[in-house]
């Protein structure tokens, strides 16, 4: 697999897509629109299947989509100069290539463990600062955590950082985690998680996590707009939304990003 420390698909900026299955958008959009405090543009699209959550300031890295089928997920963008050639390079790495809409401003591909990416054009360039609530602390939605199935942990997290080319750093809290470096003032962590040998499924999925100073008043805040706490951990909380798609509150700093 290539080491390439700066490939033809290294993203000028990534962007987060929360994919709402059937009939979920209007209330799942509504709700993560509160949970960030982020604006929700008018929809667009053939069928009114995107918009976009726009902060106040900095540029928007997560946007809402409808399923025409299948549940509720995650999808990442990958904004880059070329989509042909980033496309080319992805599938020398171990990717598939879904669909070619390079006409239409993007490629669809799986990485190795399945899960979708897309590459784009570029555009965004500033990452928005963390939203400071009435209650004092500080929070932002910062991180992108792939799940991946326990035998394929090594070969998609080796594949995402040939891809990105940015240098991987190990856990402080478990060998079962990894992530990548990401270039500073970039709106989105990398983060890698080694499901258990008895986790269900056979195919890398994602989350989101926030980082935060005082996780117990923003989880406290978001079970108030309609959240629910799964579990709690030492680092991090659990919890889902409406719907029951996963993510996590952590005790990471959003600023720095890592673990106060």
């Amino acid at each position: 697999m290539s080491t390439h420390r700066d490939p033809v698909s290294r993203p000028l900026w990534m962007t987060a897509f929360l994919d709402f299955a059937p009939g979920h958008l209007a209330e799942g959009a509504s709700f993560w629109s509160a949970l960030t405090g982020y604006g929700l543009s008018p929809v667009r699209g053939t069928a009114g299947e995107f918009a976009t959550l726009e902060p106040p300031e900095g540029d928007a890295f997560l946007r809402v989509q409808r399923l025409r089928l299948g549940n509720d997920r995650i999808h990442l963008d990958l904004h880059v100069a070329d989509l042909r050639a980033a496309a080319a390079h992805a599938v020398t790495l171990g990717a598939s290539e879904v669909a070619d809409h390079a006409e239409d401003g993007y490629v669809v591909l799986t990485s190795p463990g399945g899960f979708e990416l897309c590459f784009v054009g570029n555009g965004e360039s500033a990452r928005p600062r963390a939203t400071a609530w009435p209650t004092g602390h500080e929070s932002l939605l910062d991180q992108v955590c792939i799940d991946v199935p326990h035998d394929r942990f090594d070969t998609e997290r080796a594949f995402w950082a040939a891809l990105t080319g940015w240098p991987e750093r190990a856990s402080a809290v478990s060998t079962d985690f990894c992530s990548l470096e990401r270039p500073d003032g970039f709106p989105l962590r990398l983060l890698f998680q080694r499901l258990g040998a008895d986790d269900a499924g056979d195919r890398t999925r994602a989350h989101l996590d926030w980082a935060t100073t005082d996780r117990a008043a923003e989880t406290e805040r978001h079970v108030a707009l309609g959240a629910e706490v799964r579990d709690v951990r030492q680092v991090w909380t659990v919890l889902s939304d409406p719907f029951g798609r996963a993510y996590c509150i952590t005790d990471r700093h959003p600023v720095t990003g890592q673990l106060t």
